[in-house]
């Protein structure tokens, strides 16, 4: 008798902690929505626009629904800066500049993504597409410095940010950023 009185304790007991657990569930906030808060970037760009040996790039004038996520700049890592946001469709987006080894910094901010070969005119600008198993991204060279757009969101979404970055490149809006460019550039 006393081993089922046991058994039905512990029934009981898991009856009355899974209901106290389900409770706190419910009531307390649990929407990640509200959880992920923007971050203001606009102190750690003034600074990395000054420290940084090339032009900062930040987007200006995002659709609504762009949420700034991470920022942050390492004079240490290659003068890298780094903005994340994620897009409307609640999908990462994220510009990364430094002035590291071309080839290794896309790698590692791409998460292993590989060059297609093709380009993109963004803006006037030839921008390599480079496709991986977690990120895809737009990469552009520019006089030492590599510019990623990079994430998990479509084409589409990492275009609409590279369209929207202001800071500055060297190249001139009809010349290709590199010689790969097969797309003709438009005039303005």
């Amino acid at each position: 008798m006393r081993g089922k009185q046991t058994v039905r304790d512990m029934v009981l007991s898991m009856t009355v902690v899974g209901a106290v657990v389900a409770v706190i569930y419910l009531f307390l906030p649990n929407d990640e929505e509200d959880r992920m808060k923007p971050v203001d970037y606009r102190v750690e760009l003034v600074t990395a626009q000054r420290a940084a040996p090339y032009p900062v790039m930040a987007p200006e004038g995002l659709t609504q629904g762009w949420k700034p996520t991470s920022v942050r700049y390492d004079r240490n890592a290659g003068a890298a800066w780094h903005l994340g946001f994620l897009d409307p469709d609640r999908e990462y987006v994220a510009i990364e500049q430094s002035t590291q080894p071309y080839a290794k910094y896309v790698s590692k901010v791409t998460l292993k993504a590989t060059g297609t070969g093709r380009t993109q005119l963004v803006n006037g600008v030839a921008w390599e597409r480079w496709t991986g198993p977690k990120y895809d991204a737009l990469v552009l060279r520019d006089k030492g410095v590599t510019t990623v757009v990079t994430g998990t969101a479509p084409l589409a979404r990492l275009t609409e940010m590279a369209e929207a970055l202001k800071g500055g490149s060297t190249i001139p809006k009809d010349q290709a950023s590199w010689p790969a460019s097969t797309a003709p550039s438009p005039k303005s």
